[in-house]
């Protein structure tokens, strides 16, 4: 298993807009995206913050996409 990347949140939202999701509605912190096809998840977008190694791999199974395609992306 390979070492996840460590994005900021506002930096995942841009990258999962560049690949198909739109953002839903902003809750709080909690921005909710959802993909035309069904897919969806919460990214929360906090100041000075990255996103841990679990909710990184919440939002790829959210997502249903491999760590190698969201970090090419990045």
């Amino acid at each position: 298993m390979s070492i996840a990347p460590r994005p900021a949140g506002k930096e995942l939202v841009r990258v999962l807009h560049k690949s198909g999701f739109q953002l839903i509605r902003i809750r709080g912190s909690h921005h909710f995206l959802r993909h035309a096809d069904g897919r969806s998840t919460v990214v929360p977008v906090h100041a000075g913050e990255v996103i841990g190694p679990g909710l990184w791999y919440k939002i790829l199974r959210d997502c249903d996409m491999t760590a190698a395609q969201l970090a090419e992306m990045l």
